[in-house]
């Protein structure tokens, strides 16, 4: 059973349990609780990152773990997250604008032919030219680019059949990664002209009609599935909007006055006083859209979408498999000797069972893989490795 699905039973049991309350226009009633419904509907989509809840498993939804505490606004944004981080290894130890293109790793029955001494099992083939060499690679790319590399290597998406691994990846981990859903969700900040010492915008919940014989034609098709439009702080003269699925695809593709015009006309039909796209106003408020900032997540290459959900038909077993290292085999006194282990490690939010979609779980992710090495080579392991 999928999301979408659970939630639709529960509306019909609602209506069927309510449908002798006594109003004027039974109809019209209906329509408005829809419309409410949608709007929640539209909540958790860009909560979950499913385009569609229909889409999203309802069996795995109790596995996801909300993070304990209040959340905080960045100020410099995750990058001084990154810089503080790396400011703790050596110089010269990271390397930017070096695009990994493909990872050429050894399974078993490449050993007897290259098991020599020294050996490093993977090389890192990148868009350059260069090569480089190692015993282990932990891969952080997105689910979205995995499941791009994965058709590549079959042969089955716009690839011409080079895939990002050589050999391709096992089944189990392919299957895992074509299960699990990757969604697409943007941001969409808008700067408000706003004649000083008058009110702030409102917070405004949109809830749409469904019937298309009630919908107003004026609003753009991209913006009907947004759910609100709210100043990202207090008075503040920026305002939010969360696209997801198609409509957050629709959302990269649109020019800044496209996008200005759409939203004015929606916010004139929610405020009255309002004349569409050249003024915006509720009788005290009077402000007009002057620039626009989105993000372009399914468009990047190096993401290709926001980040991931349990599919219906997947599960949270899907996400183990992704969190696997390959390969896991050890010296057992075969002939010829198995395949050095852990050459490929994966970490990323897609691997995290608790807390995927997160940006928290994508650190646990790596903290667990940066674990997993140290133990491989007997080291010792901080209680802060240990916890998660």
């Amino acid at each position: 059973m999928s999301i979408g699905e659970f939630l639709r039973r529960g509306l019909e049991e609602y209506w069927n349990h309510h449908h002798h309350r006594q109003f004027c226009d039974m109809n019209l009633m209906k329509e408005g609780e829809e419309a409410v419904f949608a709007m929640n509907e539209n909540i958790e989509r860009t909560y979950t990152g499913a385009g569609d809840l229909f889409n999203l498993d309802f069996n795995s939804e109790h596995e996801y773990q909300e993070f304990p505490g209040e959340e905080k606004t960045i100020a410099k944004g995750y990058s001084s997250i990154i810089e503080y981080l790396a400011s703790g290894l050596p110089l010269g130890m990271i390397c930017l604008g070096k695009k990994v293109v493909n990872v050429k790793w050894c399974c078993g029955e490449q050993i007897s032919v290259i098991y020599d001494d020294p050996f490093t099992p993977v090389k890192l083939y990148f868009e350059d030219g260069s090569v480089m060499e190692a015993d282990h690679v932990i891969v952080t790319v997105s689910l979205g680019v995995l499941k791009s590399g994965i058709k590549d290597e079959h042969g089955n998406g716009n690839g011409n059949g080079n895939g990002m691994f050589s050999p391709p990846l096992p089944s189990f981990k392919t299957q895992a990664i074509s299960r699990l859903g990757f969604g697409v969700v943007n941001k969409l900040f808008l700067q408000l002209d706003q004649d000083q010492n008058q009110a702030f915008f409102p917070s405004l919940q949109m809830a749409f009609h469904q019937n298309n014989n009630y919908r107003d034609e004026s609003i753009p098709w991209w913006i009907r599935r947004t759910a609100s439009l709210f100043p990202i702080y207090k008075n503040s003269n920026v305002v939010l909007a969360w696209f997801a699925g198609k409509e957050a695809v629709e959302l990269e593709s649109l020019q800044d006055e496209e996008i200005i015009d759409g939203v004015s006309v929606t916010i004139s039909k929610f405020l009255p006083n309002s004349d569409g796209i050249h003024k915006c106003s509720n009788g005290e408020l009077n402000c007009k859209i002057s620039g626009v900032v989105r993000s372009r997540w399914a468009s990047d290459p190096l993401f290709m979408g926001s980040y991931s959900y349990v599919a219906a038909g997947s599960s949270g077993d899907d996400i183990d498999s992704m969190a696997k290292p390959l390969p896991m085999s050890t010296k057992d006194g075969s002939t010829p000797p198995p395949p050095p282990p852990l050459q490929i490690l994966f970490a990323g939010e897609a691997t995290h069972r608790t807390h995927y979609s997160t940006t928290h779980g994508a650190y646990y992710s790596g903290v667990r893989e940066a674990n997993r090495l140290l133990q491989h080579y007997n080291c010792a392991v901080s209680s802060e490795l240990l916890l998660h």
